[in-house]
């Protein structure tokens, strides 16, 4: 079975995002104690952004999978002994990312949706050199550094105050500052003072530092500032955290103040009313990359105005109104060796290349991800022609290229070298693992295992996610120990009922698992009781957990938020087929379409799945999922519908005031429904809200109710 750091993350299933993630997680944080805590990086800087984005593009497929300490909000290690730590007044966050002027446009349009601009309305956006280095936010009261803080976590970091004092380009004292000035930006050093600096190491039989952010990064936290004083750093300010007063009405107004007040800023930062301009002037400052004297990997954009900054808000880990357009990947050409097949959670087929080992922007590759069977005969889901309609054979020379994921895509294939033996590849119709029919439903661009738990493959992944840290999150029963009691014959876990019977089953045993190699009665005892632990769960983890297609961590929260209890959840969803009230109720959930419903009705009516739920469930004691404080909301536990044209707000800003509120926010007019807000425009929805006799009222009146007026 191919290991899930060689699969692409468009091909993921959770339980193998979880298991990347958490190898993620610990190559990251070593490889940060490395750079950071010891100046002695162990990978290299190709190495570590590679990971990182990696990290990045999982946790954006599988936000559910995403916690608290996650390695896509570390920059630098987390805080260490050495140093004090101090909480960030305001978080810390990561940016998005683009790749392509299709992602940038995207980005623009997803903006004017959310705030209801019109395409021809004016957006200004900044536009700033991304600098390759440390995080770091320094706290002035009343005009004085108090402390200089490390990104960390992005909770809390590690305070380097005496460190960031020897840097030149930090002020220790400002004038006509606000009270309270929290200044963010990066620490960096020049290529020039980066090659010194090694020169002088070198000499003295050190080691040298294997690039200008690893050198930048390990410099300031070090434990003796004496030893950060002798080390040329840098500092770049373009942002702030709390503040006592506004800087400014717009983002380049702030970094025009920021200048004003002593800081460094960078020269290459402007403003542009036209997207095409912006993007004109990413491709500049790629173009004086090479000659700027210090590194930087794309171009950041945000939102210049800061009202309308605070309106777009934050996602969980990254704000809506910037996002970092990354320089494009670098290229190279290679021999495809094979074509293998993997086996997901939900029985999906996916092809990886095997490719002859080559370097691809300081990173040698030699898996790439071949999508899916269209993909592999150079075409898309819908039968149009890519790559000129070349097809991709085992023995061809490809071009990779690296992006996003650390595993490289295949854009190219060079048909002069094409051997003439070369057999066009033909995609399995049976599965590898199982022997089952492998079949590809209408509009589906996956072909399917439908071998279901009779799969190994399938079984085992859905094991892996039921025990994932989203869902039952069992200690000491990972993906290693899944696979072991997967294939124990004496003591097998083959569904997830069967964790919750392993210690009487164990007790029946001659051979018990404390006697067993890597065991002892310890860890026997501590793995029992982390099951025993997890028999009480919430509606939502236990939905989420069953692994059906289609339910994500979010829907489980919908589901569970809708219906309330388990009982009332598995006898909807059992009733539930197209044109009962059951499915109408179903669908009409905001965020539930029938794709996702049409999963959770064929999981229920599957007798072998549905007969492995209710013996999972007589093992739980499911409780409801715990109610939003909402004290003196007028809209609490109420259905709301909104229709029309809303002029104040979109319809993206109402949903989530509503759902802050308490209510349930559904996309169609039914008996349940409690309210609707119609705005100028409302139509067959407005109509069967009057005809049902339920209460509607404009977005005056809305604003009015919830106090925003």
């Amino acid at each position: 079975m191919i290991a899930p750091s060689q699969i692409a993350v468009t091909h993921l299933t959770e339980a193998q995002a979880k298991n990347e993630l958490a190898r993620l997680a610990e190559l990251l944080a070593a490889a940060n104690l490395a750079y950071h805590g010891k100046d002695t990086p162990e990978i290299s800087d190709a190495d570590y952004d590679a990971a990182k984005r990696r990290n990045a593009e999982i946790e954006a497929r599988f936000p559910q999978l995403k916690h608290a300490d996650s390695a896509s909000d570390q920059v630098g290690a987390a805080p260490s002994d050495g140093f004090g730590k101090i909480a960030h007044e305001v978080r810390m966050l990561s940016l998005g990312n683009a790749f392509s002027d299709e992602d940038v446009e995207e980005f623009e349009g997803r903006i004017r949706s959310f705030l209801g601009l019109a395409d021809d309305a004016p957006l200004a956006l900044t536009a700033e050199p991304k600098i390759d280095g440390l995080s770091l936010s320094i706290r002035y009261e009343n005009g004085k550094l108090v402390h200089a803080v490390t990104r960390g976590d992005g909770s809390v970091g590690e305070n380097v105050t005496e460190n960031a004092l020897t840097i030149k380009d930090i002020p220790h004292v400002l004038e006509g500052a606000p009270e309270v000035l929290e200044v963010r930006g990066e620490v960096y050093m020049t290529h020039e003072d980066f090659a010194d600096l090694n020169a002088r190491y070198t000499a003295r039989g050190g080691k040298s530092f294997a690039n200008p952010r690893n050198a930048a990064a390990g410099s300031l936290r070090q434990l003796d500032a004496s030893i950060t004083a002798d080390r040329p750093l840098h500092f770049f300010a373009y942002a702030w955290g709390a503040l006592s007063a506004p800087l400014a009405e717009t983002q380049m107004g702030a970094v025009e103040r920021l200048a004003s007040l002593g800081f460094q800023t960078n020269p290459l930062t402007q403003k542009f009313t036209d997207l095409q301009d912006l993007l004109a002037h990413y491709r500049s400052i790629e173009a004086q990359r090479a000659t700027l004297g210090y590194d930087i990997d794309g171009v950041v954009y945000k939102v210049d105005d800061l009202a309308l900054q605070a309106r777009l808000g934050f996602r969980s880990t990254t704000p809506r109104w910037a996002i970092a357009h990354k320089f494009p990947a670098e290229k190279a050409w290679t021999r495809l060796e094979a074509i293998d097949i993997q086996v997901g959670r939900t029985g999906a087929l996916s092809p990886v290349a095997r490719l002859t080992p080559v370097t691809v922007g300081g990173v040698v590759v030699s898996n790439a991800t071949l999508h899916n069977e269209d993909y592999i005969a150079g075409r898309d889901n819908t039968g149009a022609e890519i790559r000129g309609g070349k097809d991709i054979r085992v023995g061809d020379w490809v071009e990779v290229y690296r992006a996003g994921d650390v595993i490289p895509k295949i854009s190219d294939v060079d048909l002069s070298k094409r051997s003439e033996n070369a057999r066009v590849f033909e995609f399995p119709d049976v599965c590898p693992e199982c022997g089952s029919d492998a079949i590809r439903d209408e509009g589906d661009a996956v072909r399917r295992c439908t071998g279901g738990i009779i799969c190994p493959a399938q079984a085992v992944e859905k094991l892996k996610h039921f025990v994932s840290r989203g869902a039952f999150d069992i200690d000491g029963l990972g993906a290693k120990q899944v696979e072991m009691f997967y294939h124990d014959e004496v003591l097998p876990i083959r569904e997830p009922a069967d964790i919750f019977t392993l210690r009487p089953r164990d007790a029946g045993q001659l051979a018990r698992l404390k006697n067993r190699d890597g065991w002892g009665e310890k860890s026997a005892e501590k793995l029992f009781q982390a099951i025993e632990d997890r028999r009480v769960m919430p509606l939502n983890k236990v939905i989420f957990a069953l692994g059906i297609r289609h339910v994500g961590e979010s829907a489980g929260n919908l589901l569970a938020r809708h219906y309330g209890t388990w009982d009332a959840f598995e006898t909807a969803v059992t009733a539930a087929k197209p044109d009962t009230p059951e499915w109408d109720d179903l669908v009409s959930i905001d965020g539930v379409g029938a794709v996702m419903a049409g999963s959770l009705v064929a999981a229920f009516a599957q007798e072998r799945e549905r007969a492995s739920i209710d013996r999972l469930v007589a093992e739980l004691n499911v409780q409801p999922v715990e109610a939003p404080e909402t004290d003196g909301s007028p809209v609490a536990g109420k259905v709301v519908v909104f229709t029309g044209t809303l002029e104040k707000m979109t319809r993206a800003e109402a949903k989530a005031r509503a759902e802050s509120l308490g209510a349930k926010v559904s996309g169609s007019v039914s008996g349940k429904t409690d309210l609707l807000v119609a705005g100028p425009g409302a139509g067959s929805k407005a109509k069967k809200a009057a005809d049902l006799g339920v209460e509607t009222i404009d977005e005056d009146g809305w604003l009015e109710l919830i106090g925003d007026a």
